[in-house]
């Protein structure tokens, strides 16, 4: 199945594009070697083969959750210009609602 000029101009439409005769005539070849392509892979993936997003299998790597010394607030704070509640107070940017 070929694309025709006609469904390139379609979709040019659709896509608010502007399209000359030259590339009508371009982009029937390039979608049909696209949409022959989508197909050839169709053809490889069997039943027997699961969908997959990816080609091995992912695993979150993420270090154990540890209390390590650290700072005390007022540590942190100390070079702070302003400081509310044991926290950066910082101007309002947006109104209340």
């Amino acid at each position: 199945m070929s694309i025709t000029r006609e469904e390139v101009a379609h979709l040019g439409r659709l896509a608010r594009m502007e399209l000359s005769a030259d590339e009508l005539d371009h982009f029937a070849g390039q979608l049909d070697d696209i949409i022959g392509a989508v197909a050839r892979v169709s053809e490889v993936a069997g039943e027997d083969v699961p969908p997959t997003s990816h080609p091995l299998p992912l695993t979150n790597v993420m270090r154990p959750d540890t209390v390590r010394p650290s700072l005390t607030p007022q540590q942190a704070l100390s070079g702070a210009p302003a400081q509310e509640q044991q926290r950066f107070k910082v101007p309002q940017i947006l109104g209340e609602d």
